[in-house]
């Protein structure tokens, strides 16, 4: 039997042990799967206690068991949900129930959502919103996975691909059926002013984007500067726990230390760089490389100074801000700070100063997402796709004068940009069109 033909199963929650584990089956052996371990077949869509018993009729546990016929279930399948105690022992036995069932496996990652999308229950961009959401780490990051679970792209998406094909349609049946007396005469007219109006729509979406789908992944933000300055007790800071390790010794600090952070709903890493200075330590040389390189690659430096380092910054045209750090060591006598301009004076050992960077960084965050929590690009590919098609509308519309085969053609390219956006690609899609709209070969 395919893979494809065989019956899964998973563990749908957290790792054990929990209060609740709930394993979901789904395929066409769910039911017998189901009625065999719970000695009865539920009734569709409500919770039944059942005690679960193996083949050989020992008892794995008491449970609540669901059973969902297809097509009306997240897979499309059958689908069967045993909900028992989270101990790994119980965990243990049910899975070794269910193996035994002759094409029942368990299930490969991601592979319920993949049958649930060949299915026709959720199209690519809600497949991949399902993902993000899993992933999100912030309330913004939620709520814009949320949007687009719910069809956000997707519904908008079907819709240009909807009137691409009816413009096809229009051309190709000028085409191919001019001498039909139920085709109107005149057909390019229309379908120019839809693609047209269709490209517009498509090119404000682009456009008005900037960089949204940056949201899931988050802002990067590099803490470097000389040694000894404070990166460390910066970074341990504003993530409010002890992620790096703080000394007086020049040098500690010879790997890219990472956290994730999350200012007001906003995705940010912090990354802690090996101070930046000449050194003739193999191991540090490549802790400074690895520190530039790193710094270049951000979206933000912070680049840190004290009273006893000039501020001379080398990291390329990233923005930067310089903060002077150890303020509290600073004598009181009026002394001048440290050649250079600075941006913050803080103290990351003491605190002074860390809520007004906070702040600050919360404001940069909302000028680099902009609006992109409500767009409707949500990850690179899905934006390469849309000019995909924008281009080849326009080339459809360049093109009209030149011959209406040649537009077809780009509009049929377009469409299906479209459809691998959704992860529907149909052939007869056209076809089904003209027949419907004109009557043909009636």
């Amino acid at each position: 039997m395919h893979p494809r033909e065989q019956t899964i199963f998973a563990l749908s929650s957290g790792r054990p042990p929990s209060a609740i584990s709930i394993v979901r089956v789904s395929g066409p052996q769910a039911g017998a799967v189901l009625s065999s371990l719970a000695g009865k077949m539920p009734a569709p869509r409500m919770a039944t206690r059942a005690l679960l018993r193996s083949a050989e009729q020992q008892p794995i546990d008491d449970a609540v068991v669901l059973w969902f016929p297809g097509p009306a279930s997240a897979t499309g399948e059958d689908v069967g949900e045993f909900h028992v105690h989270g101990g790994r022992a119980v965990l243990s036995a049910l899975f070794a129930a269910l193996s035994a069932f002759e094409d029942v496996r368990a299930a490969e990652p991601g592979e319920f959502t993949r049958r649930g999308f060949e299915n026709g229950k959720l199209d690519l961009t809600e497949a991949e919103a399902l993902d993000d959401l899993i992933h999100a780490d912030t309330d913004r990051q939620r709520r814009q996975a949320l949007r687009q679970l719910k069809g956000l792209l997707g519904d908008k998406v079907r819709d240009w691909r909807a009137q691409i094909i009816e413009a096809c349609a229009l051309i190709e049946a000028g085409i191919d059926f001019s001498d039909e007396g139920d085709v109107p005469a005149e057909l390019i007219a229309p379908a120019l002013a839809k693609i047209e109006t269709l490209l517009g729509e498509i090119q404000d979406v682009l456009a008005a984007q900037g960089k949204s789908e940056r949201l899931r992944e988050g802002l990067v933000v590099a803490i470097a500067g000389p040694p000894n300055v404070g990166k460390s007790t910066l970074i341990n800071a504003l993530a409010r726990r002890e992620v790096a390790i703080v000394s007086p010794h020049a040098g500690t600090t010879r790997d890219v230390i990472e956290v994730q952070l999350d200012l007001d709903g906003y995705p940010v890493t912090v990354i802690d760089t090996a101070g930046v200075r000449e050194t003739d330590d193999p191991v540090e040389q490549e802790g400074v490389r690895r520190a530039r390189a790193r710094a270049a690659e951000a979206d933000l430096v912070l680049w840190l100074v004290d009273a006893e380092h000039e501020n001379h910054r080398h990291v390329g045209a990233v923005p930067v801000w310089t903060v002077r750090n150890k303020i509290d060591l600073e004598p009181s006598d009026g002394e001048e700070p440290p050649p250079g301009d600075t941006d913050f004076e803080i103290s990351a050992s003491r605190g002074d100063g860390i809520p007004e960077l906070i702040r600050a960084l919360i404001g940069f965050a909302q000028d680099y997402f902009g609006s992109g929590e409500g767009g409707l690009i949500g990850r690179e590919r899905q934006r390469g796709l849309l000019q995909d098609a924008a281009i080849m509308l326009q080339r459809s519309i360049d093109v009209m004068g030149e011959g209406e085969e040649l537009a077809a053609e780009e509009l049929r390219a377009a469409a299906d940009s479209l459809g691998r956006l959704l992860g529907r690609v149909d052939v007869e899609d056209i076809l089904g069109a003209i027949f419907k709209d004109f009557c043909i070969g009636k």
